[in-house]
């Protein structure tokens, strides 16, 4: 049963409002996870300033109650107001050892939800084609790849593995190759799902009893393409049906394309015979784009938009903004609904006001979230996992790993890890130098999976996860 505690005290009347009423419709074990400790909120000239511990709680937030809170914010105010979320690591030290286990077991629990929950199909429309695809100096391997793949009926080779950082194209890719397949005239039949789509209808196909359906479904394919497919990920059964299906369709000569966050030797708790053949097609990674690319991108974006956007404009913000495509569009809409507000044209004096926030928390320096969630994927574990108090084998290596990451690929100090990590000061220096002290004896590490033993050396992990931080 959830512990009934006192809501979190603010001194604005509105945030006290929205704070009590949050509490009301999250209940009060989310609330006291989230925004009991080391969240903070106050309004600033109609802007909904929400201030974070760390990079993960900031995007947690984000995806999970972002929109909660602007309803209630609305509801409240009468009018709609914007929300800006930033990370301030000297808010860890409000943060409850309590809380972050806490964090770490609502995660836990709302990944394995996602898998249990009994729904039906997701009826995906696939919009991106691969005529609309900018093809640039960091992604134009993975374009011609699918190109080939999208033009042949015959297997080139598989699987296809595209990886990549979120927002760089990745599904557009594969929803290009489906949407090119499906328009060849010899009658191929292909199919898009995501790896949560793909878990769910298995576990549909277990509870129904409906095996037959499903395996018929997937294993006539003349093309398969699984988007996410790290959401396997520690999913035994799934991974041994999806093993299955991957065999019977290429036994058959046919293809099988696959899009995830990381190389496939950096997702954590995979089966080793997916494993091996997931690295014996082509694999390929998608990085964000270069500053041409990324002008060309906006370009196209504005003629969607219908907006008349001056070159300068455009480089000032393929400048400022180096990261994912989704940031860039993001960028343009939000200074399009600016423009159109004030009933003027976009200018650089305008951009440079309506995106000054946003190109604040935009910036392209690697940082320490951006090291969690590549360390954390090829573990399989989540980033909460990172900031609790377990200290499994797998938790710690992931833990010790992270840390000395940040202090060799980031300009944060020690006290600055120390305090996003939520530990002391010399606990961070003993462990970065044990790092260190494995690295320099050429170490090997071993941690528990779903699939046995891991073994790896300590120079290769670190070489593995430079490649994927690069």
């Amino acid at each position: 049963m959830d512990t009934v505690t006192e809501p979190v005290r603010a001194e604005d009347p509105t945030i006290r409002g929205l704070l009590d009423k949050l509490r009301e419709r999250i209940g009060p074990q989310k609330f006291n996870a989230w925004f009991r400790h080391g969240t903070h909120m106050h309004l600033d000239k109609g802007v909904l300033r929400i201030a974070v511990p760390n990079p993960f709680v900031a995007n947690w937030i984000e995806t999970h109650y972002q929109a909660e809170i602007a309803a209630i914010l609305a509801e409240q105010t009468g009018c709609d107001k914007s929300i800006t979320l930033t990370v301030d690591p000297t808010l860890c030290a409000e943060l409850r050892r309590g809380d972050l286990d806490s964090q770490a077991d609502l995660v836990t629990k709302s990944t394995e939800g996602r898998a249990r929950r009994r729904r039906p199909p997701l009826a995906r429309q696939l919009r991106h084609k691969l005529e609309t695809f900018v093809v640039g100096e960091t992604n134009k391997l993975a374009y011609s790849a699918a190109c080939a793949v999208a033009g042949d009926s015959k297997a080139l080779f598989t699987p296809l593995f595209i990886h990549g950082p979120c927002g760089v194209g990745k599904t557009h890719l594969l929803q290009g190759i489906c949407n090119r397949f499906n328009a060849r005239a010899d009658g191929a039949t292909c199919r898009y799902v995501t790896g949560e789509q793909f878990t769910n209808e298995f576990i549909q196909a277990v509870r129904n009893k409906t095996f037959h359906q499903f395996r018929n479904r997937y294993r006539q394919l003349d093309l398969l393409a699984i988007d996410d497919v790290h959401f396997l990920a520690a999913k035994k059964a799934t991974q041994d049906e999806f093993l299955h299906t991957f065999n019977a369709i290429e036994s058959a000569g046919k293809q099988i394309i696959l899009a995830s966050d990381t190389h496939p030797n950096l997702v954590g708790k995979l089966n080793p015979q997916l494993l091996s053949r997931f690295v014996a097609g082509m694999v390929v990674r998608v990085d964000s784009p270069d500053q041409d690319t990324r002008i060309h991108i906006l370009q196209r974006r504005a003629d969607a938009l219908k907006m008349r956007a001056p070159k300068d404009v455009l480089t000032y913000i393929a400048t400022h903004i180096r990261g994912s495509v989704r940031e860039l569009e993001g960028a343009l809409v939000k200074l399009a609904a600016v423009a159109a507000l004030e009933n003027t044209s976009p200018t650089l004096e305008l951009v440079r006001s309506a995106l000054a926030d946003y190109l604040v928390q935009t910036g392209s320096a690697l940082t320490l979230g951006d090291i969690e969630n590549v360390v954390t994927a090829y573990f399989g574990i989540t980033p909460a996992d990172l900031h609790s108090s377990r200290r499994t084998r797998t938790v710690s290596l992931a833990r010790r790993t992270a840390m000395y990451l940040a202090r060799k690929r980031t300009t944060m100090s020690y006290p600055e890890v120390a305090r996003a990590m939520g530990k002391n000061h010399s606990s961070v220096v003993l462990t970065v130098q044990r790092m260190e002290s494995l690295l320099a004896d050429e170490a090997t590490l071993t941690w528990p999976t779903a699939a046995g033993v891991r073994t790896i050396r300590a120079t290769e992990l670190i070489r593995l996860l430079d490649e994927e931080l690069a």
